[in-house]
């Protein structure tokens, strides 16, 4: 999955960017509290696209 479409999916759940690291995005849930880092690759595994979702309690992207 592209990272655009990862962060758009993110953002329409309710997700923001919390802060940039080095190499990874810091997103937040504001419901929950919960953080999760996404890398900046251009392309994301699907599998980890489906973990970042499920840590930060949105739903799985299609």
């Amino acid at each position: 999955m592209k990272q655009k479409e990862l962060l758009r999916h993110l953002r329409r759940h309710g997700c923001f960017l919390k802060r940039e690291g080095a190499s990874h995005s810091l997103w937040t849930n504001p419901a929950t509290g919960w953080v999760e880092a996404v890398p900046r690759h251009t392309e994301i595994a699907n599998n980890l696209a489906k973990k970042i979702c499920r840590c930060l309690s949105v739903p799985e992207p299609r």
